[in-house]
């Protein structure tokens, strides 16, 4: 990155799964996002946006969500205006969690789920789950502050298995183990 650039500015993660079966119950996957201060980057949430919610100057909100992946094109799009995060937020995580009604659902059980990560019109990264398909959560992107203040994005799918929503966002700022 040179000297000019200001890293990541505004950003789309846009999720899509197939509706169940018919006689299956729906599946309903959550985008969720953990924003971590300066002063605790690791550890829990500064606040955390997903399914009726948004950050609390606006910056990181939900444009779209489904609750059984019926439509067309993307079922739930989350926007992150990362340029105009305060300062002392340091790090965004994004994840993925399924919602856990009547049984454990991992995203081998979703039909056909997929993931785009784009900055305008340029994708940063693209995933199908298949990488954790025992997975009932997983995070999809980091956006973390250089040294400058600029944002960098950080890819990478990373699974957790036997999480439903709550519990997931307790562990899903973590430092990654290899």
């Amino acid at each position: 990155m040179n000297g000019l650039s200001k890293g990541m500015r505004k950003v789309e993660v846009a999720l899509r799964w197939d509706p169940s079966p018919a006689g299956r119950p729906a599946a309903d996957l959550d985008l969720v996002a953990g924003t971590y201060t300066v002063d605790d980057p690791y550890g829990a949430p500064a606040y955390l946006v997903h399914f009726d919610s948004r950050s609390p100057d606006g910056t990181i909100y939900l444009n779209r969500d489904s609750k059984d992946g019926k439509g067309f094109g993307f079922d739930e799009v989350m926007t992150l205006e990362l340029e105009r995060l305060d300062a002392r937020y340091t790090r965004v995580v994004v994840g993925v969690a399924i919602q856990q009604h009547t049984e454990e659902r991992t995203f081998d059980d979703v039909a056909n789920p997929g993931l785009r990560i784009r900055e305008g019109y340029t994708d940063l990264a693209s995933e199908d789950f298949a990488g954790v398909p025992d997975a009932t959560a997983a995070t999809v992107a980091e956006f973390a502050r250089d040294e400058t203040g600029a944002w960098e994005f950080r890819a990478g799918v990373h699974g957790f298995e036997g999480e439903d929503l709550t519990a997931f966002t307790r562990v899903m700022g973590a430092p990654r183990r290899p």
